[in-house]
């Protein structure tokens, strides 16, 4: 079973622990590896988190920048200039929480004051010394993710003596930065960073031992939404033929719904997600498997 949870986002509360919350990806950026140039159009990039929210997302999180591997930032002009005229028309109409996929203070700071109550992090406030007290000021949360380096340069550098005590290690040290700064413990979450400066076998060993990372005692999110990792471990047995061995962003929805199974199985409490419904059912039906509490206790309560 998940450990419970209050997570606090501004005025926004989440009780975790017995569904999974979905949080669905939309990218304002032309070079995104899934889905980047859709929803450039501020209008049209309103209507898809508006459907995201109707198929049972909880969150929505707006990127501006890409992160894929070897991509290139922005500058915090251009950045901004993307996300802002979403912001302003969605926080007009939309119901749930709005997430901020940025690591740069001043994008954050124009987010937080149009209305976003949570900052995903991939620098886990390495970024900006500021970061960590401005989304303290704004009552907001954040999400802190593992990272080596820099997108440009991060799978080149994915060698590990011990790669879950290495991972939550640097967690564990984001975390000491947002509690110093101010922020509550409740507006935590911590993403292992799928994709982020690992290799296929680190992917999976991450996603097999997911659960050792609830000795934090935070909130779990996850992005295996389309990962090229996922592309390349069904690229040999997709009965496709393909130039690089992996199978396409498109086509990785069914790997990508097997590994957020995975991922429920090990105490994941956020789904990052591209395609929302299916991971939705998906979650509903992993979350009717759980053991409900009789209070006899279970043997993850006996080892937590």
């Amino acid at each position: 079973m998940r450990r419970p949870f209050d997570l606090v986002l501004g005025r926004s509360r989440f009780v975790l622990g017995a569904e999974t919350k979905i949080m669905g990806i939309l990218n304002i950026t032309p070079d995104s590896f899934s889905d980047g140039g859709k929803y450039l159009s501020p209008d049209r990039a309103v209507l898809r988190a508006l459907q995201m929210q109707q198929e049972g997302a909880h969150l929505i999180d707006i990127g501006g920048e890409s992160s894929r591997p070897g991509s290139l930032p922005v500058s915090t002009k251009e950045e901004i200039q993307r996300l802002q005229p979403v912001l302003k028309r969605l926080a007009r109409r939309i119901q749930i929480p709005i997430s901020v996929d940025t690591y740069k203070y001043d994008v954050a700071s124009m987010a937080l004051d149009e209305g976003a109550v949570l900052i995903n992090d991939i620098y886990a406030l390495r970024g900006n010394k500021r970061m960590a007290r401005l989304i303290a000021r704004h009552k907001a949360g954040v999400v802190l993710m593992h990272m080596r380096g820099r997108p440009q340069t991060m799978q080149k550098n994915t060698r590990y003596q011990n790669l879950i005590l290495e991972i939550t290690t640097h967690l564990k040290k984001a975390v000491d930065v947002a509690l110093d700064a101010g922020i509550s413990r409740s507006s935590l979450m911590i993403d292992p960073g799928f994709g982020f400066g690992k290799t296929i076998e680190q992917n999976r060993q991450i996603l097999q031992r997911l659960r050792e990372f609830s000795t934090m005692k935070l909130p779990i999110l996850v992005g295996l939404s389309r990962k090229s990792f996922i592309g390349s471990l069904l690229g040999s047995s997709a009965g496709e033929s393909t130039k690089l061995g992996t199978l396409p962003a498109q086509k990785r929805l069914y790997g990508s719904l097997g590994a957020a199974a995975a991922a429920v199985y090990g105490g994941a409490h956020f789904l990052r997600v591209h395609e929302v419904l299916p991971h939705k059912h998906l979650a509903v039906i992993m979350d009717g498997m759980e053991p409900r509490n009789t209070g006899a206790p279970t043997r993850e309560t006996l080892l937590s």
